[in-house]
């Protein structure tokens, strides 16, 4: 899709540059250039190629959100702008959504009945305008539809003074490249489902035993250490807030350490002297932004394989260091281990034993889901040899920024 959406988008910039440059080929250079100046702006067509590159750029953004009245109505401009039509129109199945130009008083009721025969046959289409008012310059129209993954959308409708196979092309070009660019959005929304699913299903891992051992755990304190019980209550309550919060995917490291110290908070509390844990964190990499519990999971798990799997002192170390462009995360412990041919089974999905082990494919998948498959866990393990988790996550990634809205339920 990625590389259809790039192939598309270059054919696009290609044949609109040949036809803008015939327009912008004709404009006077600047006064700097006439006098003799060394300026060096290139030839007509590649002038007209930045420019149909730099408005199409413009006009991207909003149609990602998807063909709604108001994407259509930011991007309508640019892409008459980019086209250099008289008029443009952008219809969804049955209603114009933006019209940019003269003419929407009395054009738009022709174009939606235009539009249903454009979505009918799944082709463009250029007709004469019939328009009787001597004053209206739209005299010829094409009507290039717009597809997404559920087929037929709607339609980019140019209106052009006179008849011109290259405004044929060229709209039916641009029709396909908005058509990328909606695709895009229904594939965004559909990774913002998954990733609100993959949440959903850490979240219902979250052991109803740890819930009702934090909760045992609390109360043994209340009558001998009434004031340690209240702490461990505020930090529980903080930790299931955190954990069950219904915005944003993304979320701060130093928010996600923080709910891992709650969590390990409830679990020392009924562990004791048995769990050990140290933190070496680099305060110059607690601002960066990551997947929402992409690392608490993790946390649990080296719970489960040091402590409730095994009898002897449980030593945790987490990690967080600066490495230049990136944060490097590392979770350690000297737990039973793994079988690794084990692990790349779980890792694969897997259903091993009686659990999932849903925890370490599902950071892994969300991981390589916003970051590239450079960017998966790294686990090293062996049977009795303990598990060192490593997490990659760059500094800034475009798009990967925490929720901004409070993070109660």
């Amino acid at each position: 899709m990625t590389g259809a959406g790039t192939a598309l988008l270059v054919a696009a910039v290609a044949v609109l540059a040949l036809a803008a440059g015939y327009a912008l080929g004709r404009r006077p250079l600047p006064r700097g250039a006439r006098a003799g100046r060394h300026l060096d702006l290139g030839t007509p067509v590649e002038r007209a190629t930045f420019h149909t590159l730099h408005t199409a750029s413009l006009a991207a953004p909003p149609l990602r959100a998807g063909l709604t009245e108001d994407a259509a109505r930011k991007a309508a401009k640019r892409l008459r702008s980019l086209l250099g039509t008289e008029a443009l129109c952008l219809t969804d199945r049955e209603a114009v959504l933006a019209w940019d130009g003269p003419g929407a008083d009395h054009h738009e009721r022709r174009a939606v009945a235009r539009v249903a025969e454009v979505l009918r046959s799944g082709r463009s289409m250029s007709v004469r305008t019939e328009c009787q008012r001597p004053d209206c310059p739209l005299k010829w129209a094409v009507f290039a539809p717009l597809t997404g993954e559920d087929g037929m959308l709607g339609a980019l409708v140019a209106y052009g003074s006179r008849e011109s196979a290259v405004l044929v092309r060229a709209a039916t070009e641009v029709a396909r490249w908005v058509s990328v660019q909606l695709e895009l959005a229904e594939l965004d929304r559909s990774r913002t489902r998954l990733m609100e699913a993959e949440i959903k299903a850490l979240r219902a891992q979250i052991s109803p035993h740890f819930i009702f051992n934090s909760l045992a755990a609390i109360a043994s304190f209340v009558r001998t250490d009434p004031e340690r019980a209240r702490d461990l209550l505020l930090e529980f309550a903080d930790f299931t807030r955190y954990s069950f919060r219904r915005h944003g995917d993304f979320t701060t490291l130093a928010e996600e350490l923080r709910s891992i110290e709650q969590y390990l908070a409830l679990a020392g509390a009924r562990f004791g002297d048995r769990l050990k844990v140290t933190l070496q964190v680099a305060p110059e990499v607690l601002p960066v932004a990551l997947p929402f519990l992409c690392l608490q999971p993790l946390v649990e798990n080296a719970v489960k394989h040091g402590l409730e799997d095994s009898t002897k002192e449980c030593r945790i170390t987490i990690a967080a260091r600066d490495a230049g462009s990136e944060a490097l995360l590392t979770i350690e412990d000297n737990g039973v281990g793994m079988d690794p041919a084990l692990l790349r089974r779980i890792l694969a999905g897997e259903r091993v034993g009686g659990s999932s082990g849903i925890g370490l494919p599902n950071v892994d998948e969300r991981l390589r889901q916003v970051y590239g498959d450079a960017y998966g866990l790294v686990v090293e393990t062996g049977v009795g040899a303990g598990m060192k988790v490593t997490v990659r996550v760059p500094k800034y990634r475009p798009g990967v920024h925490p929720a901004t809205a409070p993070v109660g339920p």
